[in-house]
Formats: C-alpha cells, structure tokens, sequence
C-alpha cells in the first residue's frame, strides 16, 4: 500500500462514487478504476461493492476507511501547524540572555514580540554567557543574547548594541566625593563582584589587570540586583553597567566615580548555532532588533 492508492481509495469513499472521487482529484474515471483495482489486489481484499449507481464499503473497506480518515485529518493537522509556525500564528521560541540583557534590554521587546504574535509560545531564559553559549549547542533554545566577546566556537554572531561598564560606589562612600581617581588607589577597595563565568566579570578583570590591579575579591553575587543592593549597604564598589544602573543614579543611592585611563565599553551580541537554519519565529525577532541575521559574521568575537 503506498500514499497515492490510498488518497485514491479515501476519496471514493468520502464521495460515494468513482466518477465523483475522479473529479475531486483532478483525474480520469479509469485512472481512479485502476489505482482501486492495484490497490485491492495487493491487499488481497475487495473494499468496495460496487453497485449500479455508486460504490458501497465492504467490511473491509470500512476497517481500511477508519485508518485512512485519521491518516489524511493527521496530514491536514500537520500542514495547518506548519502553515501556523511559517506565518508565526503557532509554534515557540525559546530565547536566552545573559544577566544585563536578559534583565534590562529584553524583556520590553519580547513582551512586545508577543503582543504581535500571540498564538507564538515565547520564554526568556538568564543566565551568564556561559550558560547561555552552553545551552545554545544543547539546542535548548534557538537565540542567545550575550554581553562581551563570545569564546566558544560554532556559532553566528552579530553585535547589536554597545555598553559601558562603570565603577558605581554608595553615594556616602568616602570615594563618591572624590574625582579623578588613579585605578591604583582601588588596590584594596572591597569588590562586589560577579559570579564566574559572568562576561562582566570577564570584562572587568581584564581592564583591571591592564592596570597593574587585581580584584580584591571579597564578596561574589549572581545578580546585577543583588549587587546593586549589596553596594547601596555599604559593601563597597561594584562594576555595573549603566543600562543597570540608571534609576539609582538618578535618585542618587549610587554614585559613579571617575577613574583615569579606565573606560570599559563592551560589544553585546546576538548568537545563535551556525551551520543551522534558523526557525521564522527566530529570524522575526532578529529582524525586530534590526539585526541582519543573512550576513552575520561566524567564529569567536566576531563583530
């Protein structure tokens, strides 16, 4: 038994008749007389009586008639589901960032993603880069929005937007009052740092050790929030971005102080598996950020 006899066979028995199945499949009588016939002398059976004005279902017809209906209502289901997922009415996109991204830039244009597409099942996961890269090759989620340069392989990038990491004290902090602060002075100043793997922190210590400066590491939080929190109690300094920052700036619970020769800026980029063809789902939402994902640039630090 093969698709086409039985497309042919279902379509007789919707219709009633040869001559009627013929006209809605587009054929001859005969080429319909000649599938039926194929189709009953491999199966050994004879699942049409026919009948002077029409055709009747055997017993076997009847069996046959039953499988063949959720057969061809699967196939429907499975082209209405396509059609769903190709003009974004159906299907998901699974979305990862890291922690500045994921918290600060993100979330306004997934929730107005869905907006424009409810019947889309959207998630937004945050974690640090790491995981983020990590869970892009575990084909866990299909777009990776990550801040610094990408280390790993094996995947697409473009840089979408650029950021400034600030050092960022409470406003009673006996550095908020200073200005021009030489980094050597920091030599001591307690941290708040990131977690490992956090591009942050990656970023930070770099800049850092450019100057001479290792990270007086004395205490270590997941979260922009939590750090933020940590500082405004008195837990010394933190490297934050502005994106992050901007509200306590302006109530002034954080101050930002002014180092020489330190000006952290870093790309962020949106990555995603190469060699792999996106989903509509993920190419929309690329094309809502305005990122050309057609000729985005491949490898480690691409920009």
């Amino acid at each position: 038994m093969n698709l086409r006899h039985l497309a042919v066979f279902h379509a007789v028995a919707q219709s009633g008749s040869i001559s009627a199945a013929a006209t809605r499949l587009f054929v001859s009588q005969p080429a319909v007389s000649r599938e039926l016939g194929e189709l009953e002398r491999r199966l050994g059976l004879t699942l049409f009586d026919r009948l002077p004005r029409g055709v009747r279902l055997t017993e076997a017809g009847e069996l046959l008639f039953d499988y063949a209906r959720r057969i061809f209502a699967l196939e429907q289901a499975a082209q209405s589901a396509l059609e769903e997922l190709a003009d974004l009415r159906g299907g998901r996109l699974a979305i990862g960032a890291s922690s500045t991204l994921g918290m600060y830039v993100l979330p306004s244009r997934v929730a107005e993603f869905h907006r424009e597409h409810p019947g889309l099942k959207l998630s937004l996961e945050v974690g640090n880069t790491s995981s983020i890269e990590q869970h892009l090759l575990e084909h866990r989620i299909a777009l990776g929005f990550v801040e610094g340069p990408v280390k790993a392989g094996g995947f697409d990038t473009h840089q979408f937007m650029q950021d400034e990491i600030v050092a960022v004290v409470a406003a009673a902090h006996p550095l908020a009052r200073r200005r021009d602060i030489r980094p050597q002075e920091l030599t001591g100043v307690q941290m708040v740092l990131r977690e490992a793997g956090s591009g942050t922190r990656a970023i930070v210590e770099q800049a850092l050790q450019s100057h001479g400066i290792t990270a007086n590491e004395t205490l270590e939080m997941g979260s922009s929030e939590a750090i933020k929190r940590a500082v405004i109690a008195g837990s010394g300094m933190a490297w934050l971005s502005l994106l992050c920052v901007g509200d306590e700036l302006a109530r002034g619970t954080l101050s930002t102080l002014k180092l020489k020769g330190i000006q952290i800026k870093r790309p962020m980029f949106a990555l995603w598996l190469k060699d792999t063809h996106l989903p509509p789902a993920a190419s929309a939402f690329l094309d809502k950020l305005e990122i050309d994902h057609a000729t985005a640039k491949r490898g480690p630090n691409a920009r």
